[in-house]
């Protein structure tokens, strides 16, 4: 059999695929511009938008400016999470380089083309969802989608819409249905683009008594239909779930499609569990979708392509109607949207895409079996009955085709309470375990960020750890390792959330028996909990007393933050309204709250008495300084009573000091800060020798030594010091110096009964200080 022909490629086309992938190794490089050339950038101000250049740059210019901007900020984000864009996702995104190409054909041409690439996308994504006889509609916003089929069904029930427009909806209002569970703002965005109020807008909730807690009420869906048909109104459409936005629930599909039946209403299913229909064997709950009345999928996250449109398929035999609600289109520009999906589904063919599917369901399974090893993660739902996450939270049969995972840390209350750590109602135990869970999904997300987990809120659980590996893997590249790697953090962070939790308590009662500290109660804090340093009652005013406070524990947040120890000191949450506070962090096993809590009212302490002797020699200084004024001026009268007047006169008062020299008795003074007042110099120097000595043999020692964990219970050397009682020897060694001090201040106010050392001092003063000079000279005071 001979060889079909070899056709010759376009060569525009071998051209634009080889500029493609010149300009994804460019982007995809990470070589940022040379040192020189990067401060060269910083003086030209290249960075601020100017003028259009006459001269026009090259490709390769303006693709290094693309480059420099994405990565300039990487040394800020060291962690942030890239997307992995690999062979299919070059497909993509030359799909939209080949749009910009064949927009350019000639008309008949691009019509056959675009026919034929919307026909081959619709008929391929029909197949592998296993959605037979349906119609796509490409669109970018996935809600876009379920806007359409809307104005399609509004089309199909009021006949006249088209030319009377919202007249026709007055007489009778429609009503939409959706889902408790469903994503939020979505209801309202269809009112909005519609034209409708949003009493045409039902929320229905979910399940109360049975079934998921995520499901929508039938039951309670049926009996709100049948009001509003009893009052004038007309059911539209129902919006149900194949996974919801939070935990990946799928609502009850079959007995919804046989009440949209009944009732004549549109049924339209979203979700990521619909990626499932890929599968050979998928849930008989996710299987039923395949009849329902439309779908959005969205194909670009599941398959790790970069933008692609998400699709839409639906069943309808009204052309004319679907051309109207803009379902179809007859502009071929239009059609083109499809051709980045094209080019990746041909690339990674039928197999492809089920293995990178099934490659997601493997992950998840692969967590949901080491999670159920791990006691203190809770994988049931409220009812506590020991099931698998997929059994009771997501409703699915089979749980190698449930794509999203949600665990959450959690303890018993008798466990927690025999320790002492969790006491009162049990809205503050769901706060501060929300808490902890918010702490331990951040912390997960930023040690493994290959795994994609994140944090959800959910209505009845909480806050609980999402792992959704359709929506993340195939885009950040998450293997089995990085499975394995997020169990290990998980297993190693398990403790520390135990060990707080059970040394909240024990760390409130050690600090509400210290009168100096004030407990900060933060039910949202993950950690032991605040506390403020309050200074002992003064007479200052509220304002004075603010700032002591404010001062007093900014101090001592920056002294335990120097301290040698596995503990997080910080201010405490953002938005906190305890202002002044120190917020502990996460507990180890071997920690010792109260010598925690000991080292904290040391330090406080030592602080607040520095502070305090600090302002008092402030005032002290002030008191002096007014003195020693009125001092310096008496000081100046009787110079000028005992010179005269005419000595003042500088030519005159030299020419007599020439012939009548004047002895004037002048005399040094020293500032005593003990006692704030002025004395004489004579004395100090008879004992200076003395106070010198004497200080030198009575400096304070410290004994701390470094590379000690403080708060330690076990482990701790027997002749390791911790910080409350070098704190302790600090103040003791700073209370033995003061009166050693005062006492050799004492010592130099005496007067010497030795009249030959007076007459000594008199004559070196006189000496030290010349014939004339003035006696107010501030250097003479200091």
């Amino acid at each position: 059999m001979d060889n079909p022909p070899v056709k010759m490629m376009d060569s525009t086309l071998t051209e634009m695929g080889n500029h493609l992938s010149d300009a994804m190794k460019i982007l995809e490089s990470g070589n940022l511009e040379t040192e020189p050339v990067t401060e060269r950038r910083k003086l030209s101000w290249k960075d601020i938008p100017g003028p259009l250049q006459g001269d026009g740059q090259d490709v390769v210019s303006v693709l290094q400016l693309v480059q420099n901007l994405m990565h300039e900020d990487d040394d800020k984000q060291s962690n942030r999470r890239m997307q992995y864009v690999g062979e299919q996702g070059h497909m993509a995104l030359l799909g939209h380089s080949l749009a910009a190409y064949i927009s350019v054909l000639d008309r008949e041409r691009f019509r056959k083309l675009t026919t034929r690439i919307l026909s081959d996308t619709t008929l391929w994504l029909c197949r592998l969802f296993k959605y037979e006889n349906g119609s796509a509609y490409y669109h970018e916003d996935d809600r876009d989608g379920l806007l359409k089929v809307c104005r399609l069904v509004i089309n199909t029930h009021y006949e006249d819409y088209a030319t009377e427009g919202f007249t026709v909806l007055s007489s009778k209002q429609p009503v939409i249905y959706q889902s408790a569970a469903c994503r939020p703002g979505l209801g309202q965005h269809l009112c909005s683009q519609l034209g409708l109020p949003l009493s045409s807008l039902c929320i229905v909730p979910c399940n109360t008594m049975f079934g998921s807690l995520h499901q929508m009420d039938v039951a309670l869906l049926d009996k709100l239909i049948k009001d509003d048909r009893e009052s004038g109104k007309i059911p539209l459409l129902l919006i149900a779930n194949a996974g919801t936005p939070g935990a990946g629930h799928t609502d009850k599909l079959s007995r919804l499609k046989e009440l949209c039946d009944q009732d004549k209403m549109w049924l339209h299913v979203e979700g990521v569990n619909l990626a499932t229909l890929a599968l050979g064997q998928a849930a008989t709950s996710v299987a039923a979708a395949t009849k329902c009345d439309s779908m959005t999928l969205t194909p670009g996250p599941w398959l790790g392509l970069p933008a692609v449109p998400a699709v839409t398929l639906y069943r309808h035999d009204d052309p004319a109607l679907s051309l109207s609600a803009g379902l179809t289109s007859s502009q071929p520009v239009e059609k083109l949207r499809a051709l980045p999906l094209w080019l990746s589904l041909q690339y990674l063919g039928h197999d492809g895409i089920v293995e990178r599917i099934k490659q997601a369901t493997q992950l998840s399974q692969q967590l949901l079996e080491h999670l159920k090893t791990l006691a203190s993660i809770k994988t049931s739902d409220v009812l506590d009955s020991e099931v698998s996450l997929v059994e009771a939270l997501h409703m699915v049969e089979d749980e190698l085709n449930s794509p999203v995972v949600v665990f959450r840390f959690s303890q018993d209350n008798s466990a927690s309470s025999s320790g002492g750590s969790v006491e009162g109602n049990v809205a503050e135990e769901r706060e501060i375990l929300d808490a902890l869970n918010r702490w331990l999904g951040e912390q997960l997300a930023q040690q493994v960020p290959m795994s994609g987990v994140d944090v959800v809120e959910l209505e009845d659980e909480g806050t609980c750890v999402r792992f959704n590996p359709l929506m993340t893997a195939a885009a950040l590249g998450t293997q089995e390792n990085d499975v394995a790697l997020l169990v290990e953090k998980l297993g190693e962070m398990i403790p520390v959330l135990s060990c707080t939790l059970r040394f909240r308590q024990d760390f409130k009662d050690e600090v509400l028996q210290q009168a100096s500290l004030s407990y900060i109660e933060d039910l949202s804090w993950p950690g032991l909990g605040g506390v403020r340093y309050e200074p002992r009652n003064t007479d200052l005013d509220e304002d004075k007393r603010k700032k002591r406070v404010e001062r007093v524990n900014g101090d001592l947040l920056k002294k335990l933050k120097e301290l040698d120890t596995d503990l997080n000191f910080s201010v405490g949450p953002e938005f906190c309204e305890e202002k002044n506070s120190i917020f502990i962090g996460m507990a180890t096993e071997d920690l010792d709250v109260a010598e925690l809590v000991g080292t904290v009212v040391s330090l406080g302490r030592h602080i607040e008495e520095s502070g305090k002797l600090f302002e008092n020699m402030t005032e002290v200084v002030m008191r002096g300084i007014q003195e020693a004024e009125l001092q310096l001026q008496k000081a100046n009268e009787e110079k000028l009573i005992e010179e005269g007047v005419l000595r003042q006169i500088p030519l005159v008062g030299s020419m007599l000091n020439w012939f009548s020299p004047v002895q004037a008795s002048v005399k040094g003074r020293t500032f005593n800060l003990a006692e704030g007042s002025l004395d004489s110099t004579e004395p100090v120097y008879s004992v200076k020798a003395q106070m010198t000595k004497e200080s030198s043999l009575d400096s304070p020692s410290n004994d701390w030594i470094p590379g000690k964990k403080l708060f330690q219970r076990h482990g701790a050397s027997s002749d390791s010091i911790s910080d409350t009682s070098s704190v302790g020897q600090l103040d003791e060694s700073f209370r033995d110096t003061a009166p050693i001090q005062a006492a050799d201040e004492d010592v130099a106010e005496v007067p010497q009964e030795n009249p030959s050392h007076a007459e000594e001092e008199t004559i070196s003063t006189d000496q030290r200080v010349p014939e004339g000079q003035d006696t107010e000279s501030s250097d003479a005071l200091r």
